[in-house]
């Protein structure tokens, strides 16, 4: 299992995103979008879909590598976004700095997206939302495609993932956000349990039988398993969000909602700012927000508890260990990106990890 440093990823990412016939600044858009995930110890929306999203252009002929988001709606406050079948990543940070021009003049503003590839990692909407002194607040589905996740009760998989995230700023420390799958996890890390050939946590998806299993290849294999909704016992909680995300997502982004399409063809997305200094006093805003944190942390600790998190400081730890000792990719994934770059006419040999 090779360990990189997030600058040789990011060189690598480069290469292989223009060699598959992005634009510069789209290679640098999308590389940096899952370098980043990889930072934060999310490696489910990492490097582990370089491969994927080539073979999307080459192979699937579903992403068009080269295409300029337009917006096709536009009202004051609002906004859709036609991202033409490019990258995700691409149509979701047009659509996003979109928004914030919008909530900056009127207070908030919502946008949604369609027609685009897989957006990656959710929370880097609303971060960028947060780093300009807003909240921010997304929904996203996947379209018509719906059979990942089983609804609550059931066990054949009708749904998408179906994430939603938060994020909102901080006087002087990073923002608190919350990227969440409104199913028990994000299908991805089962793929990479596949991966690193290891069994996953017990209550994650059941088998096509309906039974519990821990065996990743349950979940891939026909006939499918399906995730669990979000909250266990508690599941019908995760369902009721997952609907919600079809509804906002899917619906006012008008790319569709669940319908059993076995193929995904783009998120549906849809998100929203809040301009903080047009409700209330930025600095009163601020002070409060360090109350509850300070308030939160006083809690006496659980045993085994070293202290308490705030949401978003795993992710803020783990990238300042990993940009000292670099990020570990798995041997399966690091052999599928080297095969796909092999095939584009690159050199995966010439790589350099540091």
């Amino acid at each position: 299992m090779p360990s990189v440093t997030a600058d040789a990823l990011r060189r690598i990412g480069y290469e292989f995103f223009t060699a598959v016939g992005c634009r510069a600044a789209d290679a640098r858009t999308v590389t940096d979008h899952l370098v980043q995930s990889n930072l934060y110890g999310h490696d489910s929306h990492g490097v582990v879909h370089m491969e994927r999203y080539g073979r999307a252009v080459w192979d699937e002929h579903r992403v068009d590598p080269r295409a300029v988001p337009e917006i096709v709606r536009e009202h004051p406050c609002t906004a859709v976004v036609d991202a033409h079948n490019g990258f995700g990543q691409v149509g979701a940070t047009f659509a996003t700095q979109l928004l914030l021009r919008k909530a900056q003049q009127f207070g908030v503003a919502s946008v949604s997206l369609r027609n685009t590839s897989h957006i990656g990692r959710l929370a880097a909407y609303p971060l960028m939302v947060a780093q300009a002194g807003m909240i921010g607040l997304v929904f996203v589905n996947a379209g018509r495609m719906g059979f990942q996740v089983a609804p609550f009760g059931g066990i054949d998989g009708r749904l998408g993932t179906n994430p939603l995230a938060f994020a909102a700023p901080r006087r002087a420390d990073p923002p608190i956000f919350v990227d969440m799958s409104s199913s028990t996890v994000a299908d991805g890390k089962i793929y990479i349990a596949a991966n690193q050939g290891k069994p996953v946590p017990e209550g994650w998806f059941v088998d096509a039988e309906g039974k519990p299993s821990t065996n990743p290849h349950d979940y891939f294999g026909e006939p499918r398993g399906a995730v669990l909704p979000l909250g266990g016992p508690l599941g019908h909680k995760g369902f009721a969000l997952s609907l919600m995300m079809e509804i906002c997502g899917g619906g006012l982004s008008g790319q569709g909602m669940s319908q059993g399409d076995m193929r995904f063809s783009s998120n549906g997305v849809h998100i929203t700012a809040y301009d903080i200094a047009q409700f209330t006093e930025p600095e009163s805003f601020y002070a409060e927000v360090e109350a509850l944190v300070g308030h939160v942390k006083s809690s006496r600790t659980a045993p085994g508890v070293a202290d308490i998190l705030i949401p978003g400081e795993p992710e803020y730890r783990v990238e300042r260990e990993r940009a000292q000792t670099g990020i570990p990719i798995d041997d399966t994934t690091w052999e599928k990106l080297c095969q796909a770059a092999r095939e584009i006419g690159l050199d995966p040999t010439a790589w350099k990890f540091a």
